[in-house]
Order: structure tokens, then sequence, then C-alpha cells
């Protein structure tokens, strides 16, 4: 399955902030969404990188209650690490394995169409496998 087919069926907005945004606007925009990061645009659709729950740490652990009123992109992690709608899943899923990350951007022509998680890719696994062992249930049953 691509990337492309996994965020299809997806309806409503992917939040994001802004590199000139407040540290403390994105940390709202986390715990109200409830969510573990924020693709971090520039201009108009362009990523310029990821806002996570890592670089709040990161950052309060390095100025204290300053990081607060820092810009976020003086604490975004940058460059960002995106993948294409064409990617398989699996390719997705490798690349955070590899590289120890939880969200990617899905960027089309130099701009973001998506934002999927680890979570989503998971759950994506989960089900295909699920499907698989219920397939082989009823060929067995059947045979």
């Amino acid at each position: 399955m691509t990337i492309a087919m996994l965020i299809a069926g997806r309806s409503g907005e992917v939040w994001h902030c802004h590199a000139e945004d407040r540290v403390a606007d994105a940390v709202e925009t986390l715990a109200t969404r409830r969510i573990g990061a924020l693709p971090v645009t520039e201009g108009e659709n362009d990523v310029a990188g990821i806002f996570s729950e890592r670089d709040v740490l990161y950052a309060l652990k390095t100025h204290g209650a300053a990081a607060l009123e820092m810009k976020v992109r003086d604490v975004m992690t940058a460059p960002v690490i995106s993948v294409s709608p064409s990617s398989t899943a699996l390719e997705a899923l490798g690349l955070m394995t590899r590289r120890r990350i939880r969200h990617l951007p899905v960027v089309d022509n130099g701009q973001m169409i998506g934002f999927i998680s680890i979570g989503d890719l998971v759950k994506f696994r989960i089900d295909r496998i699920e499907a698989e062992a219920g397939a082989l249930r009823e060929y067995i049953q059947s045979a």
C-alpha cells in the first residue's frame, strides 16, 4: 500500500505551526489537539521542520522557561525528513525506524499534502496481518 492510499480517506485539517510562532503557542496546539508533533511551515505550504514533544523537552532542558518565548524555528527539528505519496507504508516504517522518528510529512512537488505517524503505519500493518490470518484460517477450514 502506498502512502497516497493510506492518507486518501482522511478528512480534516493537518494541524501545523509556523516557524515564527512562539514555542508556547505551538505547545498549546500540541496539548489542545492531543498530538505529538506538528509540521512547521514557512510561506504557503513549505515544510521547514517538525516540532515535537521531544523538541519541547530539549528546549526546556537547555533554555529553561525562556524556551517558551523562543521562536519555533529555533527549537524545531530540521531539515525535515519526508516521504512522497508513492512511497510504500513499509518504506516509511523502515525510514522511521532507522531515523528514530515518529512523524513524517507527505510531500508532493515540494508541497505538504499530509502527515503520518508511526501509529498510522503500525495500525496498517496490524490490520494487514489480521486480514492475512483470517484468510489463512478460512482457507484451512474450507480445505
